[in-house]
C-alpha cells in the first residue's frame, strides 16, 4: 500500500498537468491571435504542443588546449581546428539548443508573424500579406528547425551541416513516425534569410489519407545529419487542437 500511494500521486499529477495544459491552449485558441502579446507568441514558439526543444551538450572542449598549428598537418584543417587555434578551447561544456516546430501548423506561423508585427510595425499592405501567410492552410507537413547557442564556434559548425545538407543526403534518415509507420522526407530546404530556420517537408496524405489524424496519439520527428546532429522529438497529437481543428 505504501508503494502504491506515491504511484497514484504521480499519476494524478500527470493527469492534472495534462488537463491544465489542454485548458491553457484551448483558452489561447479562443483569443484572436492578432491580439497576442509578445510573451504569448513566444510561448507558442518555444514550448507548446507544436514547438519542442532539444538541447545537446558537448563536453569535448572542456580540457582542450591546442598544441600545434592544424594548417601544418598532413590532413586539411577543419573550420573548428582553425577556430581552436585562433581562440583556444572554451574550457567548458557547450550547449546547442534546437527548436523543432510544426511550421505548417497555423498557430506557429501566426506566432511568428505576430512577433514580426510587434517588432517591426509593417505598413498595412505588407501586414495584410503577412497575415494571409499566417492563416493559409498548408498542403504539406513542414517541420522547421532553428538553433540557439552562446558559443559562436559551435553555432557555425552546426550551421555548416544545415546549409550543406540536401534532400538526397537526408531522405533516408529523416522521417515522421506514428504507430510504427514512417513517412520519409520529401524535400529539405536549408535555412534562408526569413529567419524561420531549416524546413523539412513531408506529404500530408499517404494513400489519399492524412498521415496524422485525431487518433494518431503521438508523432515523432527524427533526422540524422551525416557526421552531424541528430534530431529526435515526439509530439502529442491530442494537444494539437486549435480553434476546434487539429493543426499540424
Amino acid at each position: 500500500m505504501k508503494k502504491l500511494v506515491p504511484r497514484l500521486c504521480l499519476i494524478g499529477a500527470l493527469i492534472v498537468h495534462t488537463v491544465v495544459t489542454s485548458a491553457v491552449w484551448a483558452q489561447k485558441s479562443e483569443k484572436d491571435w492578432t491580439k497576442w502579446s509578445k510573451k504569448e507568441a513566444q510561448k507558442v514558439l518555444s514550448e507548446s504542443p507544436w514547438s519542442h526543444s532539444q538541447t545537446d551538450t558537448d563536453t569535448s572542449e572542456m580540457f582542450f588546449s591546442p598544441t600545434s598549428d592544424p594548417t601544418k598537418r598532413a590532413a586539411p584543417p577543419t573550420q573548428r581546428d582553425e577556430d581552436r587555434l585562433a581562440q583556444g578551447a572554451t574550457n567548458q561544456s557547450v550547449n546547442m539548443k534546437y527548436v523543432i516546430r510544426f511550421f505548417s501548423a497555423r498557430p506557429v506561423r501566426q506566432a511568428l508573424i505576430r512577433l514580426l508585427e510587434l517588432e517591426n510595425t509593417p505598413p498595412p499592405d505588407v501586414l495584410a500579406r503577412m497575415r494571409d501567410f499566417a492563416n493559409i492552410e498548408s498542403n504539406d507537413i513542414i517541420i522547421s528547425v532553428t538553433t540557439e547557442s552562446s558559443d559562436q564556434r559551435s553555432s557555425r559548425a552546426v550551421m555548416q551541416f544545415f546549409n550543406s545538407a540536401v534532400t538526397g543526403t537526408l531522405k533516408n534518415e529523416t522521417y515522421l513516425e506514428r504507430n510504427g509507420k514512417r513517412l520519409f522526407l520529401s524535400e529539405y530546404v536549408p535555412p534562408g534569410k526569413d529567419g524561420f530556420g531549416a524546413k523539412f517537408i513531408f506529404s500530408r496524405l499517404v494513400d489519399e489519407k492524412p498521415f496524422i489524424a485525431d487518433n494518431t496519439g503521438e508523432v515523432r520527428f527524427y533526422s540524422k545529419f551525416e557526421k552531424g546532429p541528430k534530431l529526435d522529438r515526439r509530439f502529442k497529437v491530442t494537444d494539437m487542437m486549435y480553434n476546434g481543428v487539429l493543426e499540424y
